[in-house]
């Protein structure tokens, strides 16, 4: 796991305040201490007892509270990260004009941690001169802003202003917490990607034995996900060929929905002509069925035993290293059992030769480790067999390692 850190999940009175109990529920999971700073109106849209009992901490609304402590200080003093959802058109403008007329302005301005706002508004407030200045301003003092979105809104409403999904927010603002070596700053801010198109595949490939059976594996998509995101939020264009996700993508990116190995193929072969990072991330069926059945299997006509014939798929990685243009880096990645490191890294070794790409990610997985779960430990090789990366934490954590060692390579290797 990566470090706990200390988490303001500031909340302001609109609808969508209903959300932002997930995003705090998502940053308690995954081991971080989260204080609530609430408006008074944000208390009137979600119970403080909610909020208490997903927190885990008292909820803070009143700037007069904990005076002897200089509690409208203390707060913003100590956050490693403020993320305020939703954010209305009212307290982007207070933000935006530094005021602190309320507990949550005076945290965030006693406060040096990084800040994101996630807009939550109708789509005429969105647009308004107004905001749309107010934002500029924010952007420019280095606020990270996630979305908004594109939906319904309230009432019969839909269009621009919905508040981002809390596991895009989540994910976003990690990016944001995670320190890159880039002098010392926050990943979130950090454009070293952008210019670059990065093209990921995520998920794991279904092959079909008939209309309801398939072979699979337990690939989730979280890493490519983080990946895409994290790649995103470096200012990196992003294209996701995406394979059965357990995990919403980001919003704002190309996504390619596959099912097979054949068809993740094709995708990912049509869109790498135009990119400059290639990073297979799926896991891809090594075989598949050399029949498809056209009706459901029935085990009263088969018998004690079930025989299947399977054919190998193309491998993806290889072709895609065979055909490359000049420049274009390529990364694989490659699921192990292996228990010992030293045999890990050897099978890493073997396989990135025969694969000829720039990198290969190993990662170990078994019954508990690497597939579905929020963490992951890689090992990041480079074409002559070297440790380029060691990295373990959260999957974006362990994305935002990965691009780094990306962002220090340039097109001309």
């Amino acid at each position: 796991m990566s470090p706990a850190r200390t988490i303001v999940v500031g909340i302001t009175g609109g609808i969508a305040a209903y959300k932002a109990v997930n995003v705090v529920r998502a940053f308690v999971l995954l081991g971080h201490d989260v204080h609530v700073v609430a408006t008074p109106a944000a208390l009137r849209f979600v119970g403080r007892p909610t909020l208490e009992a997903i927190s885990r901490n008292r909820v803070h609304s009143d700037l007069y509270e904990g005076v002897a402590e200089v509690r409208h200080v203390a707060i913003g003093q100590g956050a490693d990260l403020i993320v305020v959802a939703p954010a209305t058109a009212n307290s982007i403008a207070k933000l935006a004009a530094g005021l602190a007329d309320d507990l949550l302005g005076n945290t965030i301005l006693a406060s040096t941690a990084p800040l994101v706002i996630a807009p939550a508004m109708h789509t005429e407030m969105w647009n308004n001169a107004a905001t749309v200045a107010n934002i500029a301003i924010l952007r420019a003092r280095g606020v990270t802003i996630v979305g908004p979105g594109v939906g319904q809104l309230t009432g019969t409403d839909s269009g621009s202003g919905r508040m981002e999904e809390p596991d895009t927010i989540v994910a976003r603002a990690l990016c944001v917490l995670d320190e890159s070596v880039n002098d010392g700053q926050p990943v979130g801010q950090v454009q070293d990607l952008a210019g670059r198109r990065v093209l990921i595949s995520a998920g794991g490939t279904r092959e079909p034995l008939d209309p309801v059976r398939f072979l699979g594996n337990r690939s989730s998509g979280k890493q490519g996900v983080a990946l895409a995101a994290a790649a995103a939020a470096r200012g990196a264009s992003v294209t996701l060929v995406a394979a059965h996700l357990e995990v919403a993508p980001p919003v704002g990116i190309d996504v390619r929905t596959v099912s097979t190995a054949a068809q993740l193929q094709d995708a990912v072969t049509e869109a790498s002509h135009e990119a400059d990072v290639i990073i297979m991330a799926a896991a891809v069926a090594d075989y598949r069925p050399a029949t498809v059945q056209t009706g459901k299997i029935k085990k009263d006509q088969v018998g004690q035993t079930l025989t299947l014939e399977l054919v190998r798929n193309p491998d993806i990685l290889s072709g895609l290293a065979a055909s490359r243009r000049q420049g274009q880096i390529i990364i694989g990645f490659a699921a192990e059992t292996e228990e010992d490191a030293d045999a890990l890294i050897a099978v890493g070794r073997e396989k990135i030769r025969r694969k000829g790409c720039d990198y290969l990610v190993l990662n170990r997985v078994g019954w508990t480790t690497g597939f579905t779960t929020d963490d992951n430990a890689v090992v990041v090789l480079d074409v002559r067999g070297a440790i380029v990366k060691d990295a373990s934490g959260t999957k974006m954590s362990v994305a935002n390692s990965i691009l780094d060692v990306i962002a220090h390579t340039t097109i001309s290797d």
